[in-house]
């Protein structure tokens, strides 16, 4: 009987789809069985004549060498786990038959890291990929395909930057790294920006050892050098940190400064007994929900005259950065006054870090951090349709 030849994976893949299968699910049981050992077979006879190439080329050259047995080795496909059997000679191995050793196909690689970026643990990761592969990729699998981010990570970084916002919003959140010592936080600069047409785009993060100046200085500084000058940027809305703040009066002077009023009265409220907390925050809402500035300062007013007496430290904490609360009056746009008046667009984001994380207790190193970070907020670009997904 006359063997067929096949020259690639992928035509060992068509041909056997095209075999007189009668089966609605053509790729379950004894059909899926039979494409693996269609990839098998061609993998070995090409590994059979590497092997038989390299044994005639060294006795050409009267160099002692012979066949040395075979090990086993799995390649996860798309259609489940390959058994391999790879011979060897005592000075060679046709490893690179299987991409130099690879025990994953790019196909499998690509749906791990849509499942990795799209939020899925790398526990999950597994599960969710078992009923396709008919094989469980383990967690350590979903961590080392993972790795491959890491060139995405650094163009991220330092790709060049556009003048397309309308305002930009920055805000510095902590996340946990474990080290030796045990859990060390670490501060994460966040750059977002609402563009002209209202869609939000997290622009950049960078891991710092602090929130201090220096720390936002080189954050900004990289930004603006990559080209984000701040040319059309209406107004900058921070969360008050005084590092973050000293930094922008240098890297972008001349924009309007406004003041996250979720962090302001977090501070206020501090600063309110717990029988009064629940008043005093309703009347503050009132501030920033006023219909224009003449009405926001006559809301604070009549705050600050109630409640001077009793709380005064709560009333000057208002009334020391009240300027740059309002700062959002100046747009009669109650929508676009909404989305500047806070830094919750970043908080958001950083609820999902956290809960993709959460299953990880804490980031296991920079990298890790970087990643995931990367991740996380590449999907949210991608859902407002400013960035596209990375796929490898």
């Amino acid at each position: 009987m006359q063997r067929l030849m096949i020259r690639s994976i992928p035509e060992a893949m068509k041909m056997v789809k095209e075999m007189h299968l009668t089966s609605d699910d053509e790729w379950t049981g004894d059909y899926r069985m039979a494409a693996k050992d269609a990839i098998a077979q061609f993998l070995k006879d090409r590994m059979d004549e590497k092997i038989a190439h390299h044994l005639s080329y060294v006795h050409e050259c009267s160099i002692s060498d012979r066949k040395n047995g075979s090990y086993l080795r799995h390649l996860l496909t798309e259609i489940g786990d390959v058994l391999l059997t790879i011979p060897r000679t005592r000075t060679y191995s046709p490893k690179k038959v299987i991409v130099a050793y690879a025990r994953r196909c790019k196909e499998v690689d690509r749906l791990i890291l849509a499942c990795f970026l799209l939020g899925l643990s790398t526990r999950k990761v597994g599960k969710a990929l078992l009923g396709i592969l008919g094989e469980k990729v383990s967690p350590s699998t979903v961590s080392r395909v993972a790795k491959t981010l890491d060139d995405a990570v650094m163009a991220f970084h330092k790709r060049k930057l556009n003048n397309l916002y309308k305002a930009l919003i920055f805000d510095g959140v902590v996340l946990s790294r474990k080290t030796g010592a045990g859990a060390v936080k670490r501060p994460v600069p966040v750059a977002l920006g609402i563009r002209h047409d209202g869609k939000k785009e997290i622009i950049d993060f960078r891991l710092a050892s602090s929130e201090s100046a220096p720390e936002w200085e080189t954050f900004l500084t990289d930004l603006y050098k990559r080209g984000l000058t701040g040319e059309w940027v209406e107004i900058i809305s921070v969360d008050g940190g005084k590092g973050l703040l000293a930094a922008l009066s240098f890297a972008y002077p001349n924009i309007p400064i406004q003041r996250c009023w979720a962090h302001k009265m977090r501070n206020i409220i501090d600063k309110v007994g717990k029988k009064d907390r629940k008043s005093v925050k309703e009347e503050l809402v009132k501030i920033y929900s006023a219909d224009d500035m003449i009405e926001a300062r006559s809301f604070a007013r009549k705050w600050a005259d109630k409640w001077q007496t009793i709380y005064p430290k709560a009333v000057k904490c208002l009334k020391n950065d009240l300027d740059e609360l309002l700062t959002c009056f100046q747009f009669k746009d109650a929508h676009y006054r909404k989305s500047i008046r806070t830094t919750n667009a970043i908080e958001r984001v950083f609820k999902e870090v956290r809960r993709r994380t959460r299953p990880m207790g804490v980031f296991s190193d920079r990298t890790s951090m970087e990643r995931i970070l990367y991740a996380v907020f590449t999907y949210e670009n991608e859902s407002e349709g400013v960035y596209p997904v990375f796929m490898v």
